[in-house]
């Protein structure tokens, strides 16, 4: 018998109607079109504007196209996860709000945080329970409200992110594709170059916290630059060595849409070329746990069964890794 998989075969996004450009953005901050440009490849990136509109609005929206582009029936889920740095509130799981609002009935569900690493955990995660034959179709999501928690006033920042939410259906198979490796890892080194000061048990909500603008993403931008660049492009090259790929092998490089450099450094330490990397930071900018599931809804008509993935992130804690996907459909 042939070995149990976790096969990817659907995809599900959704992304906020208003947009915020590098021209609006010059208005707000001391910037230019230009520097933004030349230092992320961002033009521009969706913000959630509203009352009550928490990353669930999105993340239900992703898994409700989800459902209807695999003609499932909710009912049929087994577990739902939610990958994300923006939940709704501290508790109940925005995974929890999601599935019984998208009618996922029968499904346990509950929130994963490794910031932009987020989505390649929970496959990763979601891909264990399938393989063990405790259940038969997962979803999971990637979504956050980046907006939320970014200071408008702070250009360091305010340039880099946007909000949406992307989400894949995972279901058992015995064919040779699905979640085929992965590589992933953690060090809290990183606390101290990426976080966001206050709002945990830590260092609770006050008002003194709050004027003193510590709810919003901490970022030093070279250190964090640095640690991703070597770490995402050796966790991506390290699955492609445990599994005899060659640059050949590859359809498509998936990165964490953080930043172009980055993703081009990635590239290159794959030795694979431009036309291989899946690309959308220039119209969506990095919208953390939503990146890489939105990469493949952009490109969900370009795949092929049997196309190798490498999936690649880095994120804040720090966390990184790489997955590999045999595309199933």
């Amino acid at each position: 018998m042939d070995k149990r998989r976790a096969a990817i075969t659907g995809v599900g996004g959704y992304l906020p109607e208003y947009i915020l450009t590098n021209q609006e953005l010059e208005k707000m901050v001391d910037t230019t079109n230009e520097w933004i440009l030349e230092r992320t490849g961002i033009k521009e990136r969706r913000i959630l504007k509203g009352e009550n509109q928490g990353s669930s609005v999105m993340g239900i929206k992703a898994v409700e196209e989800l459902f209807e582009k695999t003609k499932t029936s909710p009912e049929e889920i087994d577990l739902l996860i939610c990958c994300t740095v923006t939940p709704d509130m501290q508790f109940p799981a925005t995974a929890n709000i999601i599935a019984t609002e998208v009618g996922a009935v029968n499904a346990f569900s509950y929130d994963i945080n490794a910031a932009c690493s987020g989505f390649i955990y929970g496959l990763a995660t979601a891909a264990q329970f399938i393989e063990s034959g405790m259940h038969q179709k997962i979803v999971v999501v990637g979504v956050d409200k980046m907006s939320s928690i970014i200071d408008y006033e702070d250009r360091a920042t305010c340039i880099i992110f946007g909000d949406g939410a992307g989400a894949v259906l995972l279901e058992a198979t015995e064919e040779d594709t699905g979640v085929m490796d992965f590589h992933l890892r953690s060090d809290a080194i990183g606390e101290k170059h990426l976080h966001m000061k206050a709002g945990g048990s830590r260092k609770p909500a006050s008002a003194a916290t709050v004027a003193s603008k510590e709810h919003f993403v901490y970022q030093e931008g070279k250190a964090v630059f640095k640690f991703a660049v070597t770490n995402m492009a050796d966790a991506a090259y390290k699955v492609m060595q445990q599994n005899n790929l060659t640059a050949d092998d590859i359809a498509f490089l998936v990165p964490h849409q953080a930043n172009k450099r980055i993703i081009d450094a990635t590239a290159k330490r794959m030795g694979i070329g431009d036309e291989k990397v899946m690309l959308n930071i220039d119209r969506y900018g990095n919208t953390t746990a939503a990146t890489i599931p939105l990469c493949l809804w952009d490109y969900e008509s370009q795949l092929k069964k049997g196309d190798n993935l490498i999936l690649a992130a880095f994120g804040g804690g720090f966390t990184w890794g790489a997955v590999y996907v045999k595309w199933s459909y």
